[in-house]
């Protein structure tokens, strides 16, 4: 008995004096898989989240990040990261509620790996640090925001558009030119008689009618519209770099074209919610960025010029078109997101928007509005239409879009 009880006072020591070392040990081997885990590549990978984010710096554009490792399921995280709008669109609650609560600016998709993310999450853990003896080629907050912001070289789009307006500006050279040539020939034909071979003024004749007639049917059928029209704007902005690779919702900015006839253009302060962050890009530095700051400071609207123009007696509703018809915008506008100079792509001609009308369904069956039409209803419930279209309920009215 008293054998037993000295090696239970033993055992009972021992492990007083082991569980703190175990314990230390413990936390040690934590921390060291933490950081084991944690690559050189992570602060260089974090760059790109520093245009909005911080570690424990407070709330920018994004939430402050301290935390957020421990706050949401890891999964979750990297696909967050990788690609929240798509999140978003799903429906996620997370997702959604954090794009509500950060004013709905839409965070862009990062070409990032799992193992990547888990890297960067890891550096958030570690409070932006990486482990001890190690250091990594830093990519400054600047550095990162002048890649974010960067305006790209002139791309295939903007020269399709410059090209476009070339031909039509030579066609209009030689239009004046043959048109010339064609009076010297008449008259010389006629009377003067300086050429003694007739077969070269009839050449001559037979190119400038042919040159005259394609310029008048460009001309004619032009009036009134402006395909391929880039004006050149107040500030150097950039669709390309904004829609297309930052993936801004163009609702973001043209916040009332589901409310409203008018697709509406910002104001200062919505380009401010990012550009107080923000304010250098890399080809333009901080001068078209500083503009937006002046333009706050006087007090001034930003005096964008109008792309896409209608004539003054055509009707068009953003709100009909956008939240009733489900038309993306990239259908009338063209593919902004890959634009660094927005011109107006398509010819807006009434046989353009008829041809539309003609073919694009109607959200027949999930819009009340459309319960009056009750004999296409009937029939499209007896399967003699599979569709129905705008033209099938007014759209090629002429009070629709002209009175």
């Amino acid at each position: 008995m008293i054998v037993n009880k000295f090696v239970n006072v033993r055992r009972m020591k021992t492990f007083r004096l082991m569980a703190p070392l175990v314990l230390f040990f413990a936390l040690f081997l934590t921390s060291f898989s933490t950081s084991l885990g944690q690559t050189v590549e992570a602060e260089n990978n974090f760059a790109q989240c520093k245009a909005c984010h911080t570690i424990g710096g407070g709330r920018l554009v994004g939430p402050d990040l301290k935390g957020i490792p421990d706050k949401y399921p890891q999964a979750w995280l990297i696909k967050f990261i990788q690609n929240s709008q798509a999140m978003v669109k799903s429906g996620d609650k997370r997702a959604v509620k954090i794009f509500n609560e950060y004013n709905k600016i839409p965070m862009p998709s990062h070409n990032l790996t799992d193992a990547q993310v888990k890297d960067i999450l890891l550096y958030i853990k570690n409070d932006g640090k990486l482990p001890a003896g190690v250091s990594a080629k830093k990519t400054s907050l600047k550095t990162a925001v002048a890649a974010a912001a960067a305006p790209t070289q002139i791309n295939q789009e903007d020269r399709f558009f410059k090209q476009k307006r070339e031909e039509t500006r030579n066609l209009s050279i030689s239009a004046l030119v043959f048109g010339i040539l064609l009076m010297l020939s008449i008259v010389d034909l006629i009377f003067t008689h300086y050429l003694k071979f007739k077969w070269i003024h009839y050449i001559i004749i037979l190119i400038a009618i042919w040159i005259l007639s394609e310029w008048t049917w460009d001309f004619t059928t032009s009036l009134g519209r402006q395909q391929n029209y880039q004006p050149d704007q107040p500030i150097w902005f950039s669709h390309k770099v904004h829609a297309g690779q930052n993936q801004i919702n163009c609702e973001y900015c043209h916040f009332t074209a589901e409310t409203s006839m008018h697709a509406g253009i910002p104001p200062a302060s919505v380009c401010m919610n990012c550009h107080s962050v923000v304010k250098k890009g890399k080809l333009t530095g901080t001068k078209e960025i500083a503009k937006i700051y002046t333009a706050i400071k006087e007090k001034k609207p930003i005096q964008w010029v109008k792309v896409d123009n209608l004539p003054d007696f055509v009707y068009f509703n953003h709100e009909q078109h956008v939240k009733v018809g489900k038309i993306d915008c990239k259908q009338c506008h063209g593919d902004v997101a890959k634009m660094d100079q927005v011109a107006e792509v398509h010819q807006l001609s009434m046989g353009w928007c008829l041809s539309c009308h003609r073919k694009h369904k109607v959200q027949f069956n999930s819009n009340k509005f459309y319960e009056a039409y009750k004999k296409l209803h009937k029939e499209l419930n007896a399967g003699k239409i599979d569709k129905v279209t705008v033209t099938m309920v007014g759209g090629e009215d002429c009070a629709k879009c002209h009175y």
